[in-house]
């Protein structure tokens, strides 16, 4: 009896606590999107990643041009040249994986620069949210964009609008 009355009483406290939490929605494409300095940020890495894709390029074609006179020489040149011919096209293949991997890799100057750029923006965000937080008692804060179990939030909760209006935008 004691441990029925015990667990009631804690279940009552942590539903009371539970209700006294308040929460908060924000949508971060959305916030992104009105921020200037964002849409920058996007435009210099899509410029800088057609510059790295078309060097990439250039050698990748100048690896398949290789190949196409190989295959069309290879009848008259002899085991040495062939050797040195397939070398070559393989040394241009592994350039052009290697700056590959260099510009687009997991940790690649893409990812670098991506970083650089957006890490400032983030920050302000999530400073901005963390005003408006403590200053309206919010105990958590999702984000929209990124939470694919939400099904269904309330417009009240969205502080998306009040973000934006701290970081001045």
């Amino acid at each position: 009896m004691k441990k029925f009355l015990l667990i009631s009483l804690f279940s009552l406290f942590a539903a009371i606590g539970a209700q006294a939490q308040k929460y908060a929605l924000i949508d971060t494409e959305y916030i992104l999107k009105n921020i200037p300095a964002y849409e920058r940020a996007n435009e210099q890495l899509n410029q800088q990643s057609k510059r790295w894709q078309s060097e990439i390029d250039e050698l990748s074609e100048e690896a398949k041009n290789l190949y196409k006179n190989y295959q069309s020489e290879s009848m008259f040149l002899s085991d040495e040249q062939r050797h040195q011919r397939e070398e070559d096209i393989l040394k241009l293949e592994q350039q052009a994986a290697e700056l590959r991997n260099l510009y687009f890799g997991p940790t690649g100057e893409l990812y670098k620069k991506r970083e650089s750029l957006m890490a400032p923006i983030q920050e302000e965000i999530y400073n901005a949210v963390k005003e408006i937080c403590e200053v309206k008692g919010y105990s958590m804060v999702i984000d929209r964009a990124s939470a694919a179990s939400i099904i269904y939030a309330s417009p009240k909760i969205d502080i998306s609008n009040d973000v934006l209006t701290k970081l001045g935008y």
